[in-house]
This record gives C-alpha cells, sequence and structure tokens, in this order.
C-alpha cells in the first residue's frame, strides 16, 4: 500500500472512533511528519485525498479541520484502506454511471428497460426485506442501465473496477442494515428516479438523478449526519 493511503487510513481510523470530532484541528504538517515518521510529500497527499473525500477542510493561515466524521459502525465493517480506494472509485462512477444514464434514456429498448425496472424491483424486494448482506442485487441495478447504454466500453469500464464497486456496495448496504428505515427509504427513492428517467427518455434527468444518487451514498459514507 502507498505510504499516503496507509497515513490516510491512520488519520481517517482517528477521526471514525471520535479520537478527533467534527472542528478539530489537525496536527501541522511538519507534526504529522513527526508522529508518523513520513515525508512531507507523504502527508500532502494523504491530506488531499481526506479534503477531497469532504473528511477535513483546509483554512488558509489556520491549518486542516475535521468538517464531517462517518457512522462510528463504519469501523466494524470496513478498514480505513479500503474505504480509500472505494472512495476514489466513486469519484470514477459519478462520471461513468451519469453518463450511462444519460444515454440508456437516449438509446434503451423496451426489453432493456424491462431488465432495469426488473432489476429495481429485486432491489426494492430485497431492501425492504432487510437482505441486505449480499450486493448482488444493487450491482444488477447498476450494470442493467450500464448495458442499456449502447456502448459497450460503459459496462467495461465498470468490470474493471468491481472489485472496488462491489466494496462500496458491500459497505454502503452494511450502514443500511444497521440504519434507519429512513435511510433505506433514501436510496430506493434515489434509485427510483433514475428508472423514472429512464422510462421517460429524459437524458439529462436520468444523467443527474445517477449522479445524485451516487454523490448521496458516498456523502452517507463520510458523513454521520447523512446516516440518519
Amino acid at each position: 500500500m502507498r505510504l499516503g493511503d496507509q497515513l490516510y487510513a491512520r488519520i481517517f481510523e482517528r477521526i471514525a472512533s471520535g479520537a478527533l470530532n467534527v472542528g478539530d484541528r489537525l496536527p501541522s504538517e511538519l507534526e504529522i511528519c513527526r508522529q508518523f515518521g513520513v515525508s512531507r510529500a507523504v502527508v500532502r497527499e494523504a491530506l488531499l485525498r481526506l479534503r477531497a473525500d469532504g473528511l477535513i477542510t483546509a483554512h488558509q493561515g489556520l491549518g486542516s479541520f475535521v468538517s464531517h466524521q462517518p457512522a462510528p459502525r463504519i469501523r466494524t465493517l470496513s478498514g480505513a484502506q479500503d474505504i480509500a480506494a472505494y472512495l476514489r472509485c466513486q469519484e470514477v462512477r459519478v462520471c461513468v454511471e451519469g453518463d450511462a444514464a444519460r444515454l440508456a434514456a437516449l438509446r434503451r429498448s423496451t426489453a432493456q428497460m424491462e431488465r432495469i425496472e426488473a432489476a429495481h424491483a429485486r432491489f426494492t424486494a430485497s431492501l425492504e426485506a432487510g437482505r441486505t448482506d449480499d450486493q448482488r442485487d444493487d450491482l444488477a441495478f447498476h450494470s442493467s442501465i450500464a448495458q442499456a447504454c449502447g456502448n459497450a466500453l460503459y459496462a467495461q469500464i465498470l468490470d474493471s473496477v468491481h472489485e472496488s464497486v462491489t466494496g462500496f456496495m458491500r459497505l454502503t448496504l452494511g450502514l443500511t442494515r444497521t440504519g434507519s428505515r429512513q435511510r433505506a427509504r433514501q436510496v430506493l427513492d434515489e434509485h427510483a428516479a433514475v428508472v423514472a428517467a429512464i422510462r421517460e427518455k429524459d437524458a439529462e434527468r436520468a444523467r443527474i438523478a445517477m449522479q445524485y444518487h451516487l454523490t448521496q451514498a458516498r456523502q452517507r459514507l463520510v458523513d454521520r449526519n447523512r446516516d440518519a
């Protein structure tokens, strides 16, 4: 594992555990170098990643402060180093799957629309029954949209990051399983919005709905205030 990812994981663990809370100031770059025995370049890489993931905010002349904190139970579901990889993958998914949903709305056939709706129905049934230990229904929903966009490269791109995609889904479904009914309802409503836009052949709305869903999933992962 890259040193930057290792340092990211250790700082993430401190934030998730409550050793660092929202509003707390992180040690200076030099202090972090001394604490962890790494170079300033490694520290900057880790801090840049934490900022990109929305966990910390930098203030000119003041330093970096914790801005969001994951739900504490996230530590029982996955390692911090895995979460870093999942969040990087999610950035790619927002772009790729957003555009795949747009194209699916323009190009999908009747048979492909039926497959998308069937995948959505299976995922809905699983979530409402509390069966969130298996990410296959969620993956099938997203795959059905990529396969309906009329360009096989979109599905191939998702296949190439399959491990991170399924890892992210396992983690978020685990949080949903141990969270509130409202959280599960939000996920289903977001999926339903994507399906409706594709069904109505509204390409731009489909893109926005998919990007919104993936962005919200990311936010629910890193912000315990979105976990309710």
